[in-house]
């Protein structure tokens, strides 16, 4: 042991050196795990703060590598770590933190304890069963209690490391729910670092124009906790209380919605997590975010407060701007903002005169141009599946699912794909049901209407006729080599001739040409 406390030493006088170290070389495995034991045989006796927390810092920075994992992954090696990050005791653990005479060292022993126990969830399965196992989501519970108010990095590590295990293990996440009422501390988290003021049911104070951005510290701790809230809402909860919960949650979505932090970059990061947050969130609860009162200056619709939706347009356009990740970065806040329009009325109105104003300009293609109709119209024919989709959808519902009104601002051939999909190829509408009212088109596009290309959306000059000054027999000839090159992609099955079904749906051309005969003969015309 000794020798092996000698190479530790060593490690441990090149903490400062190693901290950015995420790569271990395979040679030294071995060696890296018997320090691992070494090093929690020490956290185990009565040492100093200083001497824990040296350690911890060591053992950190070897807990990256998930092949040395072994010693510390026991009930023993957790049980260590969890009494050095004061999650053994509960809330009285925590308050006794303020009575310590050497408060920051033994605070330091408590962080270094929870960043220890963050990668080894992470990096471990067995460590995240035994972390099952000690209910650490039980003491972490009682800490946010105790330390709502307390040091910045022992609250901040101890939201991600319930954010570890409720995304990691699903029963621990069902016990947050149902036993640790997890979604109320989570939510007072939320109230305390940003402040919020509630002056109604589910309204909170307006921002004070004069206010200053929300502080690093706060927002890096707001980040954590709607992580662990996101986690929490995966699955869906139906009773009275939960609903009540999740409309507050809402309205706390709203104010941090609204709210900018010091530096640009993570206001977006901010936002982004509220805007994954409020996707896993029932839709009737949506009306919270526009159920607030209209004053001076803000955006109005119906009597409705609009100002986050308009911050929900600007950060989708803002996205698509940035033209890389859509699908992590783009498609929540378009499901989002597909969903509350699909459901809210007011939300779907004033989107719609934002994003699919009344049609003038009929001579350009849908796709080209730069604002928010085009940019959504381009990723109509987006390679990646999950952003078409996204962009078709919410395109779809402004259109209140009319395949007319879709075809008039998009054209047939950026709406092909979500056609085909919903069966819809020879018109008609979706399932959902919309109100009757309707937007009037305007006259440049009623001019202009009878002479739109409905495959590409927009007047075309008109092109000179190929076949103009061919012969009969040049006529023919060409014909004849369309069908023949046809015919042999076909049998070559590099293409399959497809024709439309009655119902709009597509079918092999056989099947397709076939029906309209079997209906006609149990139809009931004259």
């Amino acid at each position: 042991m000794a020798w092996l406390l000698l190479v530790g030493w060593v490690m441990l006088s090149k903490n400062g050196r190693n901290n950015l170290t995420f790569t271990f070389d395979p040679k030294g495995e071995d060696l890296r795990s018997r320090l691992c034991q070494g090093l929690l045989t020490v956290l185990g006796r009565q040492v100093g703060p200083r001497c824990q927390s040296t350690c911890l810092e060591t053992l950190r920075i070897l807990s990256r590598d998930k092949r040395v994992l072994g010693p510390v992954g026991t009930r023993e090696g957790m049980l260590v770590l969890a009494g050095l990050a004061r999650l053994r005791g509960g809330a009285e653990e925590g308050d006794s933190l303020q009575r310590e005479v050497q408060i920051e060292e033994k605070e330091r022993v408590v962080v270094e304890a929870l960043k220890c126990l963050c990668n080894v969830v992470f990096n471990s399965t067995a460590a995240q069963q035994v972390g099952a196992d000690v209910q650490l989501a039980r003491g972490l519970c009682a800490r946010l209690h105790a330390a709502r108010t307390g040091r910045h990095e022992v609250g901040l590590f101890s939201l991600r490391l319930l954010f570890l295990l409720s995304a990691l293990r699903p029963d621990v996440r069902g016990a947050l729910r149902r036993e640790l009422c997890a979604l109320g501390l989570l939510k007072e988290v939320l109230e305390c670092t940003l402040d919020v003021r509630w002056v109604g049911p589910y309204e909170v104070a307006p921002l004070d124009p004069q206010a200053l951005p929300i502080p690093a510290e706060d927002n890096e701790r707001a980040m954590e906790a709607l992580k662990a809230l996101f986690n929490l809402t995966l699955s869906d909860t139906s009773d009275e209380d939960g609903d009540h919960q999740l409309r507050l949650i809402t309205a706390i979505m709203r104010h941090l919605l609204m709210l900018k932090t010091q530096a640009e970059d993570k206001t977006e990061e901010a936002h982004s997590h509220a805007i994954n947050l409020l996707s896993n969130l029932p839709v009737p609860c949506l009306d919270v975010l526009i159920d607030v009162p209209v004053q001076g200056g803000q955006e109005e619709y119906s009597g409705k407060n609009m100002d986050v939706v308009q911050v929900l347009l600007d950060f989708m356009e803002k996205r698509i701007d940035k033209g890389a990740n859509y699908k992590e970065g783009l498609t929540p806040v378009l499901s989002l903002l597909t969903e509350g329009s699909r459901y809210h009325r007011e939300i779907r109105r004033y989107i719609k005169t934002q994003v699919l104003p009344p049609l003038k300009e009929v001579k350009v293609r849908p796709e080209i141009g730069s604002t928010i109709r085009n940019k959504l119209v381009r990723l109509m024919t987006h390679v990646d599946m999950g952003v078409k989709q996204s962009a078709a959808e919410f395109l779809f519902v402004l259109c209140k699912e009319n395949v007319d009104n879709l075809l008039k601002y998009a054209g047939y051939g950026n709406a092909a794909g979500l056609l085909v999909a919903r069966g819809l190829l020879a018109g008609g509408r979706g399932e959902t049901k919309y109100s009757d009212d309707e937007d009037s088109d305007t006259e440049e596009y009623k001019s202009a209407k009878p002479f739109i290309n409905p495959i590409t959306g927009h007047v075309e000059e008109p092109m000179p006729n190929p076949i103009e000054e061919m012969t009969e027999e040049q006529k023919e000839y060409e014909a004849q080599e369309l069908v023949n090159m046809f015919d042999k992609l076909s049998r070559q099955q590099l293409i399959r001739p497809m024709g439309v079904r009655r119902d709009g749906s597509l079918a092999p051309l056989e099947e397709a040409l076939r029906q309209p005969t079997t209906d006609s003969c149990s139809s009931d015309s004259d």
